[in-house]
């Protein structure tokens, strides 16, 4: 194998040579280019504040007299077209829609027409139910798995 690979050498190996490394390789590898991309997060960030610093006010400003609170403005700084962006979030109340599902159903029309409703159950208390309480809920449930990760480190010395 390569000795202290770079990563501009593991970027220009195939994946199948890359994987054909050592595991001490790799681990330096990794680390590296998690090195490497929290600088690029921290270089990204950096550049988004100046650029928000130089824009906000003029972006404020614009809104106001468009009356756009949310939504994209766009504004021209020397052949530079700049949109900005600011998207809603609503936040709705989860036991207060549930009461407004219950006064819906009881006033005898069906709630699913006015809301979205999505049940779920906590993994953790799944898990600590008695196997009687689980059971009846087993049907509905179907374990899925996301993507698996790796972390290498040195093992520690025993």
């Amino acid at each position: 194998g390569v000795n202290n690979l770079s990563l501009e050498q593991a970027q220009a190996m195939s994946i199948g040579e890359l994987a054909g490394m050592t595991a001490a390789e790799l681990m330096r590898v990794q680390a590296e280019a998690a090195n490497y991309l929290r600088n690029a997060k921290e270089l990204k960030d950096w550049v988004d504040g100046a650029i928000a610093m130089k824009y906000d006010p003029k972006v404020s400003e614009l809104r106001a007299q468009l009356g756009k609170d949310t939504g994209t403005v766009n504004l021209d700084d020397e052949g530079v077209r700049v949109s900005s962006d600011l998207p809603k979030k609503p936040v709705w109340d989860q036991l207060q829609l549930s009461e407004i599902a219950q006064r819906i159903s009881a006033s005898g029309d069906n709630p699913a027409e006015f809301l979205d409703i999505t049940y779920k159950v906590a993994e953790r208390k799944y898990t600590a139910w008695p196997e009687n309480l689980r059971t009846v809920f087993e049907s509905a449930r179907t374990l899925k798995t996301g993507k698996p990760t790796f972390r290498l480190s040195l093992a520690k010395e025993q």
